[in-house]
């Protein structure tokens, strides 16, 4: 297989990934009215349910109990468990709470975090190229703050969640779906108990208020499940400089929602903002084109 053709290997299932990824504000946007807490506690259950199912139709159930049973991968379990509850709940807060523009800001700068955090925690040095993608998006995220900072916080605690979710991940001696079933493990006596409580005491609409709503509680397991199936496909076939360009399809589609969809307000701040995000994204992507350029002459000449 040729170079080019191996860097296109994969690009289907990453494409579908993020492109479920892009439209979950659609899916979330359902359940209206639902408090998030539940929400996230049924992607949990459900997703455990999936997960495991899946596990077992692989015969790959011992990945599992092996990886929750060190002690040493349950600490890291533990840790990227409280970070992904954390950043679903944030997110769907904002989806259902008319800030899907804040959601996407938080995603378009994700790639960004993850250079810093190399940078932090890992002992990796920026170019001068990613220092100015990094300014760029700094600069986009003080002029929105400037003028909204109801909504920042949504966006830099998204980022920032998922960036250290990722850390802690690429640490973990675990791979990514034996992985997802100890999160959802670790989750899910706080899923059970809180589902249970929003169920007898919660006034609010809920699972059991409708069959509509109960098949959306319920499909948030698969659209939990499938796009990390997808990404982890994906993520084995082709580089990762590669994988870095396809994932900006995902914020790209929720800020064409939050727009034109939903109609969510676009200021003078908002402008100024994305465009110095998209900015500091073609910076990032050039970055990512030249450094896979060079290290592939490089293979070609060792």
């Amino acid at each position: 297989m040729s170079g080019d053709a191996k860097r296109l290997n994969g690009l289907p299932e990453a494409v579908g990934a993020y492109t479920i990824w892009g439209f979950m504000p659609l899916f979330f946007k359902q359940l209206q009215g639902i408090s998030p807490v539940e929400i996230v506690a049924h992607r949990v259950m459900w997703s455990v349910l999936l997960v495991l199912a899946i596990l077992w139709a692989r015969k790959s159930l011992h990945e599992f109990r092996t990886a929750i049973a060190d002690p040493r991968t349950r600490r890291f379990m533990i840790a990227s468990t409280t970070l992904i509850a954390a950043n679903w709940l944030i997110y769907i807060w904002a989806i259902t709470n008319q800030h899907i523009l804040a959601g996407s800001l938080g995603y378009y700068i994700n790639p960004l975090i993850n250079v810093a955090l190399g940078v932090l925690f890992f002992g990796e040095r920026m170019n001068r190229t990613q220092m100015i993608a990094i300014t760029l998006a700094a600069a986009g995220v003080l002029v929105l703050a400037s003028e909204s900072l109801a909504s920042i916080w949504i966006s830099l605690s998204l980022a920032g969640s998922f960036g250290l979710y990722g850390m802690v991940r690429k640490m973990a001696p675990v791979g990514s779906l034996p992985g997802l079933a100890c999160e959802t493990v670790l989750l899910l006596p706080f899923a059970i108990g809180y589902a249970l409580w929003a169920h007898l005491y919660d006034p609010t609409p809920g699972f059991g208020y409708s069959t509509y709503t109960d098949a959306f509680l319920i499909a948030g397991g698969a659209i939990t499940t499938a796009p990390l199936l997808l990404f982890a496909s994906a993520a084995r076939k082709m580089p990762l400089s590669t994988l870095g360009f396809v994932q900006f399809i995902g914020p790209t589609i929720q800020f064409m929602l939050g727009v034109f969809v939903y109609d969510e307000p676009f200021t003078r701040a908002h402008a100024i903002c994305f465009s110095l995000i998209w900015s500091a994204v073609v910076v990032f992507c050039l970055d990512g084109v030249r450094r896979s350029r060079a290290a592939r002459l490089a293979q070609q000449a060792a």
